[in-house]
């Protein structure tokens, strides 16, 4: 693994990993600071730690990771990485409990890209889908009010 970081990061990497819960997201962008700066502007997370290897993010109490493509040099699929134009097609990050028509905003404010504009769908949720600056898109909304039946 290459690391390009100068100094010791906020934490070490095992005490880190082993204090991780049993299913946690770990997206492998090409340059931290530009995730970073999606996360926080648009999706509105809080970055734990950032460095340029390494990221730990939180949004509303949803821990995940960002490393970067030269941390990841030596797994078994990293050429394949540098070469795939987009990433994260056909898996869907789905966030509940965060404002979508603020995360719309954001996105036009910042200039993302929307996959879907916000919408109330039949699951129950009100949400939009954005994408982050790899091609990871992320479905986040909030639950719909339940109508009730009309009585005549």
């Amino acid at each position: 693994m290459t690391k390009k970081r100068t100094n010791d990061p906020w934490i070490p990497a095992d005490e880190y990993g082993r204090r991780l819960p049993k299913f946690s997201v770990n997206l492998i962008v090409a340059d931290v600071a530009r995730a970073v700066a999606f996360y926080r502007d648009v999706l509105g997370a809080k970055a734990v730690y950032a460095d340029v290897d390494f990221a730990a993010m939180d949004i509303a109490g949803l821990e995940f990771m960002l490393h970067a493509d030269h941390t990841y040099d030596q797994h078994p699929w990293h050429a394949r990485l540098l070469n795939t134009p987009q990433r994260g097609l056909g898996a869907e990050l789905r966030l509940f409990g965060v404002s979508p028509d603020e995360v719309e905003g954001r996105a036009k404010q910042h200039g993302a890209r929307l996959l879907a504009a916000c919408t109330d769908k039949p699951h129950g949720w009100r949400e939009v889908i954005v994408e982050d600056p790899d091609g990871y898109a992320w479905a986040v909304g909030v639950p719909t009010k339940k109508e009730l039946p009309q009585r005549h």
